[in-house]
């Protein structure tokens, strides 16, 4: 039956009431009140007054307990299609009421123009099929609108933004892509919309789909599988804050897959990660915020690499719960991991220092090329290496570690702590217990430096010597040089030269890392120029 002002299909639709955002869940009468009504679940729970219960009877449920309303029909906004909101975000809608004045004028509202006004509609045509990236982010979009109107209307477009609009059902986008030939990146996030419940096919809408976002819209893993075989060129792969839990194995399905976003979604366990482990072309997954307490590939043992994620280059862990160090180490694992964030976790609180953290990260992760967004240049990674082997050279060697390989035989416990202990050992040859007792390690014990300062440009300038710990950073240095020399931090220059290095002169080009870092050691000089 049809209800003036009410759409036929407004069951579950979607709505805006002001600036409020809202689902209806009934469209009918509420006794003893006259006329019409929708009943509403608001997305926000706090405009609402109840949970679908009016006096004794329930007309809808809600999810929160007040999350409900009724509103009038007049107050509820069903949004537009696609094309009209284009033309008012772009500024060339035809919403004038364009109708033809006394001999040859056009009136447009009030404003009276010449025939030749025609032109303009032209260019506006013009205009629109000209249009490759559209963003009509909330533009209250609910709708295609008339069949084929878009694709004769905007024949170029190639990247869509539709973000919270008034989208209710993945079939309207189906409708809306159906008419763009060449739609490669499409954002519809933020869109609270119902998702086949059975497998569809429908391969040829979104044939050159590469990037695709979901995020917000209550999507699950299951109805991401159901659609999945309708993108089959997908590369990139958004769905943060989905209230996904429960993986499964994708198919034959997603296997162009390169990026997988599955930030803000509480899973059940870091197990579920297998279930997607083995999407052959997966080379970024960000998982920020999911929960995960532990990382683990049990198909893997000490030193070898996993099968799993075989083209994982960049991985987000940042923001979860990870407080072992076995989780790094199986890190070491993945054979193509190459970049790591993994800030704000439980296991980043176990070192005071951050600088002995990262590079107890750098050391268990061989591979590793940028942790947390910054390089890790060849001379990092050395002294990450040579300084992990020297910090558990006594445990290697309480442990059953010898440099005769014959008689080398850590035990069990020790190599599931420290998995690549032997590949340093092989790399830099194996720690000796002379060498353990006469060097503490760095890392664990800020040290003094006796330094030499010198500046070969200023032959007046005569040479200074002091000891410096070696965790100050250079720019602290040029600190303590700018009140011995009185030149500002900013035009000195520093390097640095070393009995070992005869000839040759290291520049110290970043200001925020310590003296440990260059490797400089005891009777080096300083060389300072400006």
């Amino acid at each position: 039956m049809m209800i003036a002002g009410v759409p036929s299909d407004a069951l579950g639709r979607r709505i805006l009431c002001g600036t409020e955002y809202a689902t209806v869940r009934y469209v009918g009468s509420v006794p003893p009140t006259a006329g019409i009504w929708l009943g509403v679940e608001w997305d926000d729970p706090q405009r609402g007054k109840h949970n679908g219960i009016h006096e004794g009877t329930r007309y809808f449920t809600c999810r929160h307990p007040r999350g409900g309303s009724f509103i009038r029909p007049n107050k509820a906004n069903f949004g537009v299609d696609f094309l009209t909101a284009v033309k008012d975000r772009y500024g060339l809608s035809d919403e004038q009421d364009v109708h033809h004045g006394k001999d040859s004028t056009l009136v447009f509202g009030k404003k009276t123009v010449e025939f030749v006004g025609m032109d303009s509609i032209i260019e506006q045509q013009s205009q629109l099929n000209q249009l490759v990236d559209i963003s009509v982010r909330e533009c209250a979009v609910s709708h295609a609108g008339q069949k084929e109107e878009i694709s004769r209307t905007c024949a170029s477009i190639r990247h869509i933004n539709l973000s919270k609009n008034l989208i209710s059902s993945w079939e309207t986008v189906a409708d809306i892509a159906s008419q763009v030939q060449n739609l490669e990146t499409l954002n519809i996030s933020e869109n609270k919309m119902k998702f086949p419940s059975t497998s569809i096919s429908v391969p040829s809408v979104f044939s050159k789909l590469r990037i695709l976002a979901l995020n917000q819209t209550e999507i699950t893993w299951t109805e991401v599988l159901l659609c999945a075989p309708g993108w089959p060129a997908l590369e990139e792969l958004y769905l943060t804050s989905n209230n996904i839990t429960v993986l499964e194995r994708p198919e034959n399905v997603l296997q162009t897959l390169k990026l997988l976003d599955l930030s803000e979604n509480q899973l059940l366990d870091g197990n579920q990660l297998h279930l997607i482990a083995h999407l052959p072309r997966l080379e970024h997954l960000i998982l920020r915020n999911t929960g995960i307490s532990s990382i683990h590939f049990p198909d893997a043992g000490f030193g070898c690499k996993t099968k799993m994620f075989p083209s994982l280059k960049h991985l987000t862990i940042k923001d979860n719960k990870i407080s072992e160090w076995s989780s790094i180490n199986e890190l070491d694992k993945l054979p193509s991991l190459r970049s790591l964030q993994c800030h704000n976790n439980p296991l980043m609180d176990t070192e005071k220092n951050p600088e002995t953290l990262r590079q107890l990260i750098i050391a268990k992760i061989g591979q590793l090329e940028f942790l947390n967004k910054s390089e890790i240049l060849p001379a990092e990674r050395k002294g990450a290496e040579l300084d992990y082997r020297k910090i558990f050279g006594n445990d290697w060697l309480a442990a059953g570690g010898h440099g005769n390989p014959e008689r080398n035989r850590p035990s069990e416990e020790f190599l599931a702590a420290h998995p690549r202990y032997p590949s340093l050992c092989l790399k830099y040859g194996a720690p000796e217990e002379g060498e353990l007792k006469r060097q503490q390690p760095l890392t664990l014990k800020s040290q003094l430096l006796t330094l030499t300062i010198k500046c070969p440009d200023k032959p007046e300038q005569k040479p200074l010597e002091k000891k410096l710990p070696d965790s100050m950073t250079i720019q602290r240095v040029k600190g303590l040089l700018y009140r011995l020399l009185k030149i500002p931090g900013s035009e000195l220059k520093l390097s640095y030269e070393s009995s070992k290095l005869k000839g040759k002169e290291v520049e110290l080009d970043n200001d925020l890392k310590p003296l440990q870092f260059y490797s400089i050691e005891n009777g080096d000089s300083v060389l300072v120029r400006w």
